[in-house]
């Protein structure tokens, strides 16, 4: 196949670069080997291996036959892993080589969220069915390119949000839908989960020896590394991740939103944050508070990645929940703690039921490549799109906010209880971060900046 350099790199972006790419084959014609589903892993030095050794495991009729990574120390590494195993697998750089030379029926993308939309187009080019990870696009334009591509290339896409195969959320979710706790009031979304400085650079860095750089880059700008650590870190640098909101929190904004049972974007955007207690080289927000603003009950969403307090390991929790979701409704609330279990309370905070099951998300995806039906997938395209795109929406409404000060947006937002609520525990958590004293901070406005060490905020509408 004829290798892609820079400058054409992004001209044929929407394009397959060879005629097998262009060509669907139907699933007649590329079922593997003794009816197995034939997998390749795109991406493994995180979220790739929890796939390998948690979810690969539990399914039965599929294996996985090809590898690849653009850093060669981590492709090697894992390709010895199953060859020690005595697993036979295919191994590749370029992610175009797997599509047109690997023996797939379908691929697991774990790759960085600005590569997802591209290398998920290809692969419905190429006649592949991909399990796609979250957040299912870096934007929300890339994301309907996505859904298209789909459509038209006909093929199964599942997309990372395990939430979805949790029979006991399910279970849940209607039994709210069905009014048992009466009018849904509100659905909140937590990630309270630690974030540390990834530190400030004083110059481009050194490229790891073992990485493909323009590889890794893909679509997003050629510029020179500015972080220490190459890998993960890129989560907060905006040309490549959507922070914390689109890392940790969409699996819990899309909990929020099936609750809610909304299909569309919300008509209002409210988001109130900024990147916080520190100077480094990451861009995305590490404290934001965002109401999604439904006609029908606001879904409120809040990042934390401070703990706290200055030095500690803590973090916060909300109805005893870190990372999690809360729905209120007139009767009562359910509290949804982790990824599979859900718990029901009345008025007066007596637990009134339990929600428990079990969850298959990756044989989800598998019966669904089986049966060609989209409908059998609990986490399609369309639904993983929406909540990866409130994420976006969120961003973009604090991107385009201006900064100010805790004390002058408190008083803008006083006509918005959901945010209003929400932001007073929010200066309250940085006022305690910050050591100072919140009674002695609200009677003095100017030492209320200088506790806060003025922690600049961005607010928009």
């Amino acid at each position: 196949m004829p290798r892609l350099n820079r400058r054409t790199f992004l001209k044929t972006a929407g394009l397959a670069t060879t005629a097998a790419l262009l060509k669907p084959r139907s699933w007649a014609q590329v079922a593997g080997a003794n009816g197995d589903i034939r997998l390749g892993l795109v991406g493994f030095n995180n979220r790739g291996k929890d796939i390998i050794n948690r979810d690969m495991p539990n399914v039965t009729g599929a294996r996985i036959t090809a590898l690849c990574d653009v850093d060669s120390a981590v492709l090697d590494g894992m390709a010895k892993t199953f060859r020690d195993q005595g697993k036979e697998v295919q191994t590749f750089t370029d992610y175009r080589d797997l599509l047109a030379k690997g023996d797939i029926d379908a691929v697991i993308l774990v790759t960085p969220n600005h590569q997802h939309a591209l290398q998920a187009v290809w692969a419905c080019q190429a006649g592949k069915d991909v399990y796609l990870e979250k957040p299912v696009c870096h934007n929300i334009w890339e994301g309907r390119r996505i859904i298209e591509a789909a459509d038209k290339y006909q093929r199964i896409i599942q997309v990372g949000s395990q939430c979805r195969s949790s029979d006991s959320l399910a279970e849940a979710v209607a039994w709210v839908q069905a009014g048992n706790l009466g009018k849904i009031i509100s659905a909140r979304g937590l990630c309270y989960k630690p974030r540390p400085s990834i530190g400030l650079t004083e110059g481009p860095q050194v490229l790891p020896y073992t990485v493909n750089y323009d590889l890794w880059c893909g679509p997003a700008p050629l510029v020179p590394l500015r972080r220490t650590k190459f890998h993960y870190d890129w989560h907060w640098q905006w040309a490549y991740g959507n922070g914390d909101l689109g890392n940790q929190g969409v699996h819990q904004m899309d909990i929020a939103r099936w609750f809610l049972g909304e299909s569309e974007l919300a008509p209002r955007v409210l988001s109130v944050g900024g990147r916080l207690g520190y100077v480094d080289d990451g861009q995305t927000p590490n404290t934001i508070v965002i109401v999604q603003d439904y006609a029908k009950a606001p879904l409120i969403f809040e990042v934390r990645g401070l703990p706290t307090a200055t030095g500690e390991k803590a973090m916060d929790k909300f109805e005893d929940t870190s990372i999690g979701v809360i729905v209120q409704c007139e009767g009562g609330k359910v509290v949804v703690p982790d990824y599979v279990s859900a718990h029901a309370y009345d008025k007066d905070g007596q637990k009134i039921k339990d929600f428990t099951g079990s969850s298959s998300h990756m044989s989800n995806f598998l019966d669904a490549v089986r049966s060609r039906k989209t409908s059998d997938l609990h986490a399609p395209i369309t639904e993983g799109f929406l909540s990866s795109s409130l994420c976006h929406t969120g961003n973009i409404s604090l991107r385009v906010g201006l900064p100010q000060q805790p004390w002058a947006i408190l008083e803008q937002i006083q006509g918005n209880y959901a945010m209003l609520e929400a932001m007073g525990r929010v200066v309250e958590h940085l006022v305690v971060f910050s050591g100072a004293s919140l009674r002695h901070c609200q009677e003095d406005s100017t030492d209320y900046s200088y506790s806060l060490k003025k922690l600049g905020f961005a607010i928009n509408g």
